[in-house]
């Protein structure tokens, strides 16, 4: 493995969560997105990590200002990836998207660059032919929280070359992360076939109006011992990220409940600017949410 500069595309929650996580353990790191506002909040969310890093890793005020120097930020394109060695795409989850991306990323990274998507549920074979590169593309996808979730998941896809995803299981281990290697595709991974299953259970009781938010995430804390229940999982997550999942899933399976999902979704939360922790609010208002307050399991 040598990569030396990576360049995350998208630099929402955990897209900006990426590039941090890869600065810190010293590879320089290009952040790209669309325009300079959204550059600008990423600068935001990479300094609201900072004190994380500092209460769950002990890092240290040095380390910290060496790691933001390793970062730089750019929302022209041919620019951002001039350098790559490797490209993180963690985009919207959404095909058109994410194929007319790698369609333009394709004519201006340089031809030595590995693609990887951070995609949490889609395939790396639905977008291989549109990279133009497809045996230096596969799946690199990371939990939420990534400096102690810690998990980075490589999945290739039948085209993938070998050496390729060797290389990106010996980066995953680099920046921290317990590589997990997949061998065949999976949608969801290992992670969110466990995980998207529980996500959906709940907001199918929510649509339902079977129980609130705060009633299911109870239900699952006290009988599991988790630290969180799902909907506090989705605003970790992202509520519109959930949007898009619930959205695609009830386009592919013509299912009326995950349209009501998301028709839920947007115009109950994201509509109103409730879209999860990184707002401030979504399911439940941060910093001090309900489901945190010492009494919440027992009343």
């Amino acid at each position: 493995m040598n990569f030396k500069h990576i360049t995350v595309a998208g630099s929402g929650v955990l897209g900006s969560q990426i590039a941090f996580q890869t600065a810190f353990k010293g590879f320089e790191v290009t952040v790209y997105d669309i325009n300079d506002e959204a550059l600008d909040r990423a600068k935001s969310r990479i300094h609201d990590l900072m004190p994380h890093y500092q209460s769950d890793l002990g890092a240290s005020e040095e380390e910290l200002a060496a790691a933001l120097s390793r970062l730089s930020f750019n929302s022209d394109l041919a620019q951002a990836v001039a350098q790559a060695d490797l490209v993180i795409e963690a985009i919207p989850e959404v095909v058109q998207i994410k194929t007319e991306f790698y369609q333009e990323l394709s004519k201006v990274a340089p031809e030595r660059t590995v693609f990887a998507t951070n995609s949490s549920t889609l395939l790396p074979s639905q977008f291989a032919e549109a990279t133009g590169r497809p045996e230096k593309f596969l799946a690199l996808h990371f939990a939420n929280e990534i400096w102690k979730n810690n998990t980075g998941e490589i999945m290739k896809h039948p085209g993938t070359d070998t050496t390729v995803f060797n290389d990106v299981i010996e980066f995953a281990k680099a920046i921290g992360m317990v590589a997990l290697p997949l061998h065949k595709e999976q949608p969801g991974y290992i992670l969110n076939s466990l995980l998207v299953p529980l996500l959906e259970a709940a907001q199918l009781l929510l649509v339902k109006e079977v129980a609130d938010p705060e009633t299911i995430d109870k239900t699952w804390m006290v009988a599991t011992g988790a630290p969180m229940g799902p909907f506090a999982i989705l605003d970790v997550v992202g509520i519109n990220t959930a949007y898009n999942i619930g959205l695609a899933k009830a386009k592919a399976t013509g299912d009326p409940e995950f349209e009501k999902i998301a028709n839920l979704l947007k115009s109950e939360y994201l509509d109103k600017g409730k879209i999860g922790r990184a707002a401030g609010e979504g399911f439940y208002k941060y910093p001090n949410p309900s489901f945190a307050e010492p009494g919440f399991l027992k009343s």
